[in-house]
């Protein structure tokens, strides 16, 4: 089971250049300091230059400390293309090693050679440990028969108050498997609750109660199961630390059920975006 922080921070769509890049780092090293050491990235983000942004970041911070995730494009994903993605990725990242590498999405190429090689990069010390991301059940069943010596590790998933069909099978079998889940987007973008609507109005009542912000009494939620992980993004650093409040506390159970009630599980295909 992986060992990381709850909240983590994500890099997909941060500014790649000028000021607004310079806030970004400004925030992602904030949330590091305030514990929030899980970096996620991607070789797609940017076309590589978020991996270049997160190296830049994370100057100076003891590797050890930080937990940093990366991964590999489907379209990239042979088992020679695996292996090169993830040295460029390192070369970007100006790292020796990924703590966790991910095929991105399911692959026109087979899949299983694309384990076979996450697995060789394990071997090779360049990752610490693998998985997969937006697989759904079948999927991960299937990546996992084509391990033989590492185990997979984690599944990296849409997860937000509006998107909670993972909940009904992926999570509990991920959880009895001893795979972590990690949830992405966990504010919807778009779909955020509103504070007009009936949700958002429980979500204020909450917030209001705990003294704490709508965003933290998501990402609360959103993490309140066992091995259950999220990464928001922060483009600035007052961003970075409400998401850092997030943690270190628990919703009582009469407010997670109202929540759950406000926002209803609806099981379907995995949802990505």
């Amino acid at each position: 089971m992986l060992t990381l922080p709850r909240i983590g921070q994500g890099t997909w769509d941060v500014p790649e250049s000028g000021a607004r890049m310079q806030e970004a780092i400004d925030a992602l090293r904030t949330g590091i300091a305030l514990g929030m050491t899980h970096i996620d990235t991607a070789e797609m983000y940017g076309n590589g230059r978020a991996e270049e942004i997160v190296g830049e970041a994370v100057s100076g911070i003891p590797r050890d400390s930080l937990f940093v995730t990366s991964k590999v494009l489907p379209g990239n994903a042979t088992y020679d293309g695996t292996i090169a993605a993830c040295e460029r990725s390192l070369k970007r990242l100006r790292m020796d090693y990924l703590d966790l590498y991910l095929l991105h999405w399911p692959s026109r190429f087979p899949l299983k050679d694309t384990m076979r090689a996450l697995e060789q990069l394990v071997r090779d010390g360049k990752a610490r440990a693998i998985g997969v991301s937006n697989f759904d059940l079948d999927d991960v069943r299937e990546a996992q028969s084509y391990l033989q010596n590492v185990p997979l590790a984690c599944n990296q998933v849409l997860y937000h108050l509006r998107e909670r069909g993972i909940e009904t099978r992926l999570i509990p079998y991920c959880t009895s498997n001893g795979i972590a889940v990690v949830g992405y987007t966990p504010f919807g973008r778009s779909r955020f609750p509103r504070p007009s609507s009936r949700g958002g109005a429980v979500l204020e009542q909450i917030a209001a109660k705990y003294g704490k912000t709508v965003r933290q009494i998501v990402l609360n939620f959103l993490t309140r199961m066992p091995h259950v992980y999220t990464i928001p993004k922060a483009s600035r650093s007052e961003h970075a630390r409400e998401n850092a409040g997030a943690a270190g506390w628990d919703l009582e159970q009469a407010d997670i059920d109202a929540i759950d009630e406000a926002f209803p599980v609806e099981d379907g295909p995995l949802a990505t975006i």
